[in-house]
């Protein structure tokens, strides 16, 4: 089983463990909507170099000469810091307040380089920087830390997203999770497979009857288009 968390690769080992489950190339491939030449030169690569060799080496660099001057970065860095819980086009409004004019896309960048594009890695910045400094903090900052306590109540941490790791004797599990957004129903099952079957069980064992019994069709559904929701209708497992 691969595991990436590659945007650029990340379908394509999806690709190759869809094979591994179904056990059939053919099959595989049509639920991906690619062809065995593809999945066969994917392959091949995988073994010749690993996963990490399915990314393109040929992608351009980015140009250092284009990045903003040194005083704008460090006082994007100073502003995530002090307010943790604003976003880009925010921070970059309270920038030109202070004399620094920077874009929203500019301020990401400057995010990326230092690792802070999220809002819990802008609070581990906060927090290591508490714990150097010792910095009175701001009321921004501390409801910025009160909402991370609420947010990490019933949370689970995984290593990789969609899987819940190892467990001896059962193997590795997968979780399938649906959300009603407006009624705020939920319903969740553990399975040692990642497939179509597996999400089309949740689906029709669980969720369509429960909302047939209260009388309340579904009329569309949002996936996180992972390798079990992708493919063609016409080819689906559950057909």
């Amino acid at each position: 089983m691969l595991h990436t968390n590659n945007p650029i690769i990340k379908h394509k080992a999806g690709l190759l463990n869809l094979a591994e489950e179904l056990g059939n190339v053919s099959s595989a491939c049509q639920v991906m909507g690619v062809s065995r030449d593809t999945f066969y030169r994917y392959q091949q690569r995988v073994e010749e170099g690993g996963i990490d060799s399915r990314i393109d080496k040929s992608r351009r660099t980015a140009n250092s000469k284009n990045r903003v001057d040194e005083p704008t970065a460090h006082a994007v860095v100073t502003s995530a810091i002090e307010q943790p819980a604003v976003g880009r086009h925010r921070s970059s409004n309270e920038l030109r307040k202070r004399g620094v004019f920077i874009a929203g896309s500019g301020v990401r960048s400057v995010w990326l380089r230092h690792t802070l594009e999220h809002f819990k890695k802008r609070l581990k910045a906060l927090e290591e920087e508490i714990a150097k400094e010792g910095i009175i903090l701001s009321d921004a900052q501390i409801a910025a830390l009160e909402k991370q306590d609420d947010e990490a109540c019933g949370e689970i941490d995984t290593a990789h997203p969609g899987d819940l790791g190892h467990l001896k004797g059962v193997g590795r599990l997968y979780p399938q999770t649906f959300v009603d957004t407006y009624s705020k129903i939920a319903f969740a099952a553990l399975y040692t497979t990642k497939t179509p079957i597996t999400a089309a069980d949740l689906l029709f064992d669980e969720v369509l009857p429960f909302f047939e019994k209260h009388a309340l069709p579904m009329l569309r559904s949002l996936t996180d288009r992972g390798t079990e929701y992708c493919g063609h209708v016409e080819h689906h497992d559950d057909r």
